[in-house]
């Protein structure tokens, strides 16, 4: 079985670090370098890694990194015991909501951006989860 890690691209590790312990309450455990850390306080670690604003995405891709609001179709969801508690706390560090909160069969959730442009969701789930999208 594949192990999984979520990187995230900031310009700026230092800001990456505050935004995410504060908004999330996750904690640096080790840093590499001067453009790596490794914050931890989920199931799978998060490393931020600082990349410049302007630079290849990736040989051949064709595209540059951009920290403005931008799409991407893979992101991180958060699951927290209570939305609005969470919620006030990412908002609080920088986080910007994007719509409202939705009631939805498996819970709550709300739509934000990190101060780098990222994406990212927070969920409460009730007692069924997931499983109230079962027929």
């Amino acid at each position: 079985m594949p192990g999984l890690l979520v990187n995230i691209d900031v310009p700026d590790l230092a800001a990456g670090e505050r935004f995410y312990t504060s908004a999330l309450g996750l904690t640096v455990a080790r840093r590499f370098d001067n453009d790596i850390a490794e914050l931890t306080g989920c199931e799978v670690p998060i490393y931020l890694i600082a990349k410049r604003a302007g630079s290849a995405i990736g040989p051949g891709a064709g595209d540059f990194r951009r920290y403005n609001r931008h799409w991407t179709p893979v992101h991180p969801d958060f699951s927290v015991a209570r939305l609005e508690d969470a919620a006030r706390q990412a908002v609080a560090a920088g986080a910007v909501q994007e719509g409202e909160t939705l009631d939805l069969p498996y819970g709550r959730q709300a739509m934000f951006a990190d101060p780098f442009g990222n994406g990212f969701c927070l969920i409460e789930f009730n007692e069924r989860g997931y499983d109230a999208l079962l027929p």
